[in-house]
């Protein structure tokens, strides 16, 4: 079986944030915080984040700070909840959350949450249970949790559950594996997986296994590296990891990297990008690839970067 040509994605990885007048840079250059974040953590995973700069790391994710306490996607670019979880996760990745006005930030995202319990992106409202799942996420990291009505948020999540098992981006709306990450997660985050119908919704997400041993989003959809971590995350948050061929998925993974160049694709000999090299190491990382560090499934961030968090006053 082809092996991780992990030093390739490394230097992939590497190569990709310095290649700044590519088309793929330009087209990406509102959300780099986003690629930064995938970037980044999946050279910790390879245990190489010691590679980048942290300095300056750090100092470019200040300047996309906003005085409201929100972080923008890029310099000069607006603040929404997307790139502020990014942010905060990048910082945490460096063990800098210190430098952060944690009452500032946090005010920011709970300032997001409207009165039936649902979270915005941003001042212009768009509504969706990512968004949830991010406020969750971002103020548990910033222990946090307090500032909004937990109660309210998770009610609201269990409002988007479908007869199905699975979960939308709103009430009503169709099934996806990556709503439903955000909506496990959160309700992993929050003590709440009582909630979940977890036989029902684990027979939905192993069922986006295909004959080529990856996954999809939803059914009769192709499979894709990224569903690696969406389905992966949200069965091992269930228990019900042990449903899927693991073995075909680590293949199916390993064939969609680029043995020569770096990188690994959505699908077998596709064009590669960071999304997808984050994604596909990420979920190595959780079919416990050797060679790979753990990730968390409910924070998206390595078990020992959590461990720290938490275990620190």
């Amino acid at each position: 079986m082809v092996q991780l040509v992990a030093d390739k994605h490394v230097r992939y990885i590497l190569m990709a944030e310095k290649k700044k007048e590519s088309f793929e840079s330009v087209v990406m250059d509102h959300l780099r915080m986003n690629g930064a974040y995938w970037g980044l953590t999946a050279l910790d995973l390879l245990e190489k984040l010691g590679s980048v700069s942290k300095d300056e790391v750090v100092s470019w994710v200040m300047t996309c700070y906003h005085e409201s306490g929100g972080f923008a996607g890029n310099t000069g670019h607006d603040p929404h909840i997307l790139y502020t979880l990014s942010a905060v996760q990048i910082l945490a990745l460096f063990d800098k959350l210190d430098i952060l006005d944690v009452g500032k930030v946090s005010s920011y995202v709970a300032g997001l949450q409207n009165e039936d319990g649902s979270f915005s992106g941003d001042i212009w409202g768009e509504i969706d249970t990512r968004f949830s799942y991010i406020a969750i996420c971002c103020l548990s990291i910033l222990k946090c949790l307090d500032k909004i009505n937990v109660k309210k948020a998770v009610d609201y999540i269990v409002s988007c559950k479908n007869l199905d098992g699975g979960f939308g981006c709103t009430p009503g709306a169709e099934s996806h594996a990556g709503q439903i990450f955000c909506c496990v997660g959160a309700l992993a985050i929050t003590g709440n997986l009582h909630h979940v119908d977890k036989d029902l919704l684990g027979w939905w997400l192993c069922e986006r296994q295909g004959k080529t041993g990856g996954l999809n989003g939803r059914p009769e959809k192709l499979p894709d590296v990224c569903y690696s971590w969406w389905v992966l995350s949200s069965l091992i948050m269930i228990d019900r990891v042990h449903w899927i061929d693991k073995a075909k998925l680590v293949k199916f993974i390993l064939d969609c990297q680029d043995l020569d160049n770096g990188g690994i694709s959505d699908r077998p000999d596709d064009a590669v990008d960071i999304f997808h090299t984050y994604f596909g190491v990420a979920g190595l990382s959780l079919l416990e690839y050797h060679g790979v560090k753990a990730i968390d499934p409910a924070y998206a961030l390595p078990v020992d970067v959590i461990n720290r968090i938490i275990f620190t006053k």
